[in-house]
């Protein structure tokens, strides 16, 4: 899972990116709104950590265009803005979650984990591409009527491919999705 964290407060920015990655997410840093939003708009997120209080760009203004612009990533606020007013222009702007800061570490983890299962949910079911089809409860994938046997390396892949159509997937996101689905599978056949 790939994660964007929006935190102008390098300390902040670094201490949590460590957490997260401790955690088996990938994360690419941003320290202001202009190059949040860019990211976010080149790089296929399946969530992101926004600040308010951002230079250059506020979080507010970043997430209103990028939902503007289609991105449906879930957006989990994290600011110090703690007023009610806050917390409604945050989450009237599009974002999917708020936090106040400071914050627990794992209540922000189980957060991420809440809206990351909301956005799986949406997608578990069988993913369709002209004749192919794969189904990632089952990892059944299928050409027309011929079933394919693939291993778990080549099942990550097309099914990280078939989730994000038409999008532009560097080689650092490819392998970086296929390392933490490996580290993942390894980690559930251990149990």
């Amino acid at each position: 899972m790939r994660i964007l964290l929006v935190e102008d407060d390098h300390r902040l920015n670094q201490s949590l990116k460590m957490s997260l990655v401790d955690e088996g997410y990938a994360v690419d840093s941003a320290f202001d709104g202009e190059e949040g939003e860019s990211f976010a708009e080149t790089v296929a997120y399946d969530a992101i950590i926004l600040d308010i209080l951002l230079p250059r760009k506020d979080g507010i203004t970043v997430c209103r265009s990028l939902r503007l612009h289609k991105i449906n990533t879930p957006i989990l606020m994290l600011t110090a803005r703690d007023a009610i007013e806050d917390r409604v222009q945050g989450l009237d702007s599009g974002a999917d979650d708020y936090m106040i800061k400071p914050f627990a570490l794992h209540e922000l983890q189980a957060r991420l984990r809440a809206l990351m299962r909301r956005t799986s949910s949406e997608k578990s079911g069988t993913l369709t591409l002209v004749d192919l089809s794969i189904n990632p409860a089952t990892h059944d994938v299928r050409r027309g009527d011929q079933h394919l046997k693939l291993n778990a390396k080549e099942f990550s892949l097309l099914e990280y491919f078939m989730r994000h159509p038409n999008q532009v997937l560097t080689r650092e996101m490819i392998e970086s999705h296929i390392y933490l689905e490996l580290r993942l599978y390894l980690r559930l056949e251990r149990g």
